[in-house]
């Protein structure tokens, strides 16, 4: 039986009252209207969802709500509300949510507010939520969290349902690394590691998935693969999901829009027409759209009696003060602007602070000349999508601001910067005056993109890719080398008669360090090391892309055999190093100075010069500089050693040019057909291992640190996980030592 859990900070409907009347109303958003019209279509047969549960806070008594039980036997969801105390909702929803969340992914971070109780708040409301969802959640049921108001709430849930298929999908903007950086450090780690509960993570745009996978990777420290992370042994994917609108709901007309229609074209029947709707935010630039509107009637007087602009204003957030003061400085303004061109029949800016039905929005999106959308900042903007879908006749112009996510999708409407007046002014005029042709060119190519991503296509993408990620988990999960492949592995190691074990050093034996020479061995590697190669039926043999110096400083005591620069030379235990091929001379004089060039343009980059090998190591760098440039700096340098006998390496951080042929999987079979074996284990990090790993396929235990596709045959997910391995391999025949490193 399996059950979809959707939560976000309300349910999808609000109480009204009138005298003794009490109905529910459909709360507005596109989040509500997506999922409702998800249902409604029954995109979900192919889910086959048993139950769909609701879980959201509630502004009203659950009195009220036994009150209208036959209301609540019409909706699509079973509900379970929570009542949250009124002065922690208020810090929480008033507070942390809307003075420090809102603003600062909008880029107001003037607006910005950082008291310790709206965090505390905001904490306590995000488990009161998951409390509850713990309490309710079943194995094979799907979590979908939502939005910025519980971004706490999926590692809140993961740390009690650790195998949960959980998605979470941001409806606002994420900011770039710059801004985020603003909030106070232990807010920042606590938001980033909130989200990263989640299988699957959501957001409109490109531009904003990558904002935040850069966000974690500079304060997490987390590297990305692409769209994947790695986090606390989980595959987590990032990507976006452009939420759509329900097309066809918008695109048809009825005899009520009809009527609506009539009347608009009644009221202003001389007239052109422009229309917007949005809440009451700062965030939706309402008076820097009014004042181009203002521009646009200074510079086109010839416009004069001929254009009126219906703005419309929902309601939003009239419990908090700035907003009643933002409310009343758009009234002002609206004053003051028809006070200056209104004339005795004509008024250019008819303004109404109320909510609109349904039929009434679409007959007002179906009669506009143009739609004049242009917030400052906005996660995506439906109403754009609205105003498009709605338009049968393939007529209207559509202004948008080139700040929303909406831009990306419909880039066939007039962009404006929305600061810009006279860019605002012009595209009015530009609007008003369009040919017909040109307006129902554009509309029918962003029509046509509207219908192919609407909102069962954008809730059937989501669901399938966090269906998907969490098969690609259970597949890395059957790959890593748990305690039954640990058994396997020790029991084969104590009944072999000849061992061969081959470990890659940097990444594997030791963690990587910021400067290379600073990776040197641990006391406790270098026991571990000893005391596996003073078992006589043990070849130890590490096998690194370090040069000959500094394995001989490093291990050169040992009675262990060494491979330096991934097999350019050998050192048998208790011989000297050999050559494995003969040097190409002058090589280094060509690469050299491009690798110097690199460094020079990527702070925090270094060459490593070795005997055989030249590396760049981008560890350092920013991780998006750096990555940039090694792509680069690898075109650059295939380009030059193209027909000759050099070949580039793409490791883990670093890019290396050595001569061709010398590899590990060359040196791992030569290691083999000398000490013939009948028990083989390697070890490594990185692409160099990959050889290795190839050549050794089936013919031994081969793993690899990372969760990177691999021909090994494990994966374990951290370095740190590498010596308490060998300890146990080690403990598994030296039972005088059983507990020296456990």
């Amino acid at each position: 039986m399996r059950r979809l859990i959707l939560v976000s900070n309300r349910l999808p409907f609000t109480i009204e009252r009138s005298g003794n009347e009490t109905r529910l109303r459909q709360s507005t958003g596109g989040l509500v209207s997506a999922i409702k019209s998800y249902f409604e279509k029954n995109a979900d047969t192919r889910y086959s969802f048993d139950q769909k549960i609701w879980v959201g806070s509630v502004d009203f008594s659950l009195q009220d709500l036994e009150a209208l039980k036959e209301g609540m036997a019409q909706q699509e969801f079973n509900i379970e509300p929570l009542t949250i105390e009124e002065n922690t909702y208020s810090n929480y929803y008033n507070g942390f949510s809307n003075s420090t969340v809102w603003p600062l992914f909008h880029y107001f971070p003037s607006l910005l507010e950082t008291r310790r109780e709206f965090f505390e708040a905001y904490k306590a409301v995000n488990q009161q939520f998951a409390d509850k969802i713990v309490s309710i959640i079943n194995d094979d049921d799907i979590l979908w969290i939502h939005d910025y108001h519980l971004m706490l709430l999926p590692q809140m849930v993961r740390n009690k349902k650790p195998n949960a298929a959980i998605g979470f999908f941001l409806h606002i903007p994420f900011p770039s690394f710059e801004v985020l950086r603003l909030l106070p450090t232990e807010w920042k780690n606590a938001l980033l590691s909130g989200v990263l509960g989640a299988d699957l993570v959501g957001f409109h745009t490109h531009e904003y998935a990558q904002y935040f996978v850069r966000s974690v990777k500079m304060v997490m420290k987390i590297d990305n693969h692409f769209n994947t992370l790695l986090y606390k042994n989980r595959l987590i994917k990032i990507d976006l999901f452009p939420l759509g609108v329900d097309y066809e709901k918008f695109h048809s007309t009825n005899g009520e829009v009809q009527e609506q229609i009539d009347k608009v074209k009644s009221a202003f029947a001389d007239k052109k027409i422009i229309f917007s709707v949005d809440r009451q935010d700062y965030s939706k630039g309402l008076m820097d759209r009014l004042r181009g509107f203002d521009q646009f009637l200074h510079d086109h007087p010839e416009w004069k009696e001929k254009v009126v602009y219906l703005q419309n204003v929902i309601p939003s957030r009239d419990e908090i003060p700035a907003y009643m003061e933002r409310k009343r400085m758009l009234e002002e303004l609206i004053g003051t602007l028809n006070g200056k061109y209104s004339t005795i029949q004509w008024q250019p800016i008819i303004y109404r602070y109320n909510h609109l039905e349904f039929d009434q929005l679409k007959g007002l999106y179906k009669v506009a000349d143009a739609a004049l959308i242009t917030p400052l900042r906005d996660g995506m903007n439906l109403v754009a999508k609205e105003f498009v879908a709605s338009r049968s006749d393939k007529q209207g112009v559509l202004i948008l601001s080139e700040l929303t996510g909406a831009a990306s999708e419909l880039s066939e409407a007039i962009l404006v910067n929305p600061l810009d007046r006279e860019e605002i002014s012009n595209a009015i005029n530009q609007a008003l005056t369009m040919p017909i042709k040109e307006q129902e060119e554009r509309m029918v190519m962003m029509q046509k993109r509207l219908k192919e991503y609407d909102v069962v296509k954008w809730m059937s993408d989501f669901l399938d890719q966090l269906l998907s990620v969490k098969k690609e988990q259970q597949k890395l999960r059957m790959k890593l080398l748990d305690e039954n492949a640990v058994q396997k592995i020790i029991q084969a190691y104590k009944v072999a008669k000849k061992r061969l074990m081959l470990l890659d050093y940097d990444g594997t034996l030791a963690p990587f360090t910021r400067i290379p020479s600073e990776a040197k061995p641990s006391k406790v590697l270098m026991e571990q090391l000893e005391i596996m190669a003073n078992d006589p039926i043990n070849e130890v043999v590490v096998i690194s892309g370090r040069d000959e110096r500094t394995l001989d400083s490093w291990l050169g005591k040992l009675p262990i055999s060494l491979v330096a620069e991934h097999g350019a030379s050998i050192k048998f235990k208790g011989s000297n190093w050999q050559k494995q091929f003969n040097i190409q001379p002058g090589w280094k004089d060509r690469i050299r100075p491009i690798m110097d060039l690199f460094a020079s343009r990527c702070s925090g980059s270094l060459v490593e010069e070795k005997d055989n090998t030249l590396a760049w190591h981008y560890r350092n760098s920013v991780p998006e500089l750096g990555f940039t440039r090694s792509r680069e700096l690898m075109n650059s340098i295939s380009q030059l050693i193209t027909n000759t006998s050099l070949q580039v390496i793409d490791g883990n951080k670093v890019l290396e040019v050595r001569q061709s042929g010398v590899d590990k999987g060359t040196t791992a079979m030569k290691l083999l057909n000398n000490f013939q074996p009948d028990f083989i284990f390697s070890i490594g990090d990185d692409a160099t291992d990959e050889d290795m790993f190839n050549i050794l396929n089936k013919k031994g235990f081969n793993i690899k640190i990372g969760n990177g596709a691999t021909a090994a045959n494990y994966n374990v997910l951290q370095q740190s996980e590498v010596l308490p391995l060998l300890s146990k391999l080690i403990n598994s025949t030296n039972i005088k030592e059983e507990n020296a490193y456990t």
